[in-house]
């Protein structure tokens, strides 16, 4: 099993960094931070793709709505 950003790692450096897990956090520790990274994550990925939304919603407005806005 190799990743992109992990170099080589194997089987067996896995299974020695979740011992080191455990014994750090403890089983009942792990599914939150698991969670908390997770959440952490989704947040990033809304915050990158947000400018993005921002400029196709700019785009895809005419004038009219333009000039509607203006006038309320």
């Amino acid at each position: 099993m190799e990743l992109l950003f992990l170099g080589g790692i194997g089987t067996t450096e896995i299974v020695l960094i979740v011992i080191v897990l455990l014994l750090m956090f403890g089983g009942k520790k792990i599914p939150e931070l698991m969670r908390g990274a997770g959440k952490g994550i989704r947040e990033f990925k809304s915050a990158m793709n947000e400018p993005v939304e921002q400029i196709k919603k700019e785009l895809n407005e005419t004038p009219e709505d333009e000039k509607k806005e203006g006038n309320k």
